[in-house]
């Protein structure tokens, strides 16, 4: 918080804190970003951690291994998460568990026209 704003770090907007408040996370305030073609995102950082609303269309191609950790709840859709000696699937009210890390490197491939995430990461 810098002067009763509460910044969200990755997109480096500033969001008013009392929008915000202490536990409540008004994503509707929170713009959209949209690194790459067939993904969007909502971010917020505080004290170290970042929880994301991710959406992934048919669009998206992941193009290189991920190595990040990544826990998470699907929210609506289905996804196919291919890792080094395994497929698994994902479909809306399934969690996610995934160490990161080289062993557990892995790649996401949409199923459904939409695949909507919440997921908790470090910031």
């Amino acid at each position: 918080m810098r002067d009763g704003i509460a910044v969200d770090q990755e997109a480096r907007q500033a969001v008013p804190f009392e929008i915000m408040g202490k536990a409540r996370i008004d994503f509707e305030s929170v713009q959209w970003d949209a690194p790459a073609p067939g993904v969007r995102s909502k971010s917020f950082i505080r004290n170290g951690k970042k929880l994301r609303l991710v959406e992934f269309s048919h669009e998206f191609t992941e193009q290189e291994w991920c190595i990040k950790g990544h826990i998470g709840y699907v929210l609506e859709g289905e996804l196919e998460i291919a890792f080094i000696n395994r497929v698994e699937t994902f479909v809306a009210g399934d969690g996610i568990f995934i160490a990161g890390g080289d062993d557990e490197r892995h790649k996401a491939k949409v199923i459904t026209p939409l695949v909507r995430l919440l997921l908790t990461e470090e910031g």
